[in-house]
């Protein structure tokens, strides 16, 4: 990929957070009549803005989203009671305090069920391993 001029990264970056191509290009500096007839251009100009911007939104999703390591460390803070949720309640003046209080033993409990199906520590499924010999025994007479 070869490299963007300043307005052309500054286009492409308002270009992620507008999605308009019009507008982006007026932010980035470019002129009102030249955003009217070229924006559109600028995506497709050699596909390097396009690869600029597929690379940052592949980021800024990788970002966004939860990993597994995450989900399973967020889930064993519940269990641990680590984790506190916020309650609002009522002041002595007539509004409302926000204040953090453990998360409840069915949040916890939860936590740990969700933790233990993705360990497989219960299963409804036994594993069973066995051992069988047949043996034929002819003891017709003819």
């Amino acid at each position: 990929m070869t490299k963007l001029t300043i307005k052309q990264k500054k286009f492409a970056d308002e270009y992620i957070i507008s999605g308009n191509a019009y507008q982006a290009a007026i932010n980035a500096g470019y002129s009102e009549n030249y955003a009217k007839n070229a924006s559109v251009k600028l995506l497709e100009k050699g596909g390097n803005i396009s690869e600029y911007i597929n690379k940052k939104m592949a980021e800024i999703e990788d970002k966004q989203i939860a990993k597994q390591d995450e989900i399973l460390k967020y889930l064993t803070a519940v269990m641990r009671g680590e984790e506190k949720e916020e309650t609002l309640s009522k002041n002595e003046f007539g509004g409302e305090d926000i204040s953090k209080i453990q998360v409840s033993a069915k949040d916890r409990i939860k936590a740990a069920e969700l933790l233990g199906k993705r360990y497989g520590s219960w299963t409804d499924k036994l594993e069973v391993e066995a051992e069988s010999r047949v043996v034929i025994v002819d003891d017709l007479e003819d």
